[in-house]
């Protein structure tokens, strides 16, 4: 199963990461281009500090990389990180619908 790609704490951190709507607005952002954390602090009613922490948090889950270009960190979208954690999510639909499939099957026997 694609879950054994990602350790626990890996897993963990993800998760963690796109718990909070700014960060995933992030992620989608840097997706479609990178920018730079000035930039993305630009989008958000919060300091740049905040949004630094934020990018932080996602460069520890893998989501996004930082690179730096003169005196600017660009941000990047780790678009294999997303695949691999949509095939995780996609892993666990699979194992909840086999349940609901066994527990189907075994409500239709007859008693």
């Amino acid at each position: 199963m694609v879950i054994d790609d990602l350790s626990p704490s890996e897993t963990d951190r993800v998760f963690h990461a796109l718990a909070d709507a700014t960060r995933r607005d992030i992620v989608r952002r840097v997706l479609v281009e990178e920018c730079s954390v000035s930039a993305l602090a630009r989008h958000y009613p919060m300091s740049f500090t905040a949004v630094h922490k934020h990018v932080a948090v996602l460069e520890s889950a893998g989501l996004v990389t930082k690179v730096r270009q003169g005196r600017e960190s660009l941000v990047r979208g780790e678009i294999d990180r997303v695949r691999t954690v949509h095939q995780v999510l996609d892993a666990l639909e699979q194992r909840w619908r086999d349940r609901v499939a066994q527990m189907e099957r075994i409500l239709a026997e007859d008693p």
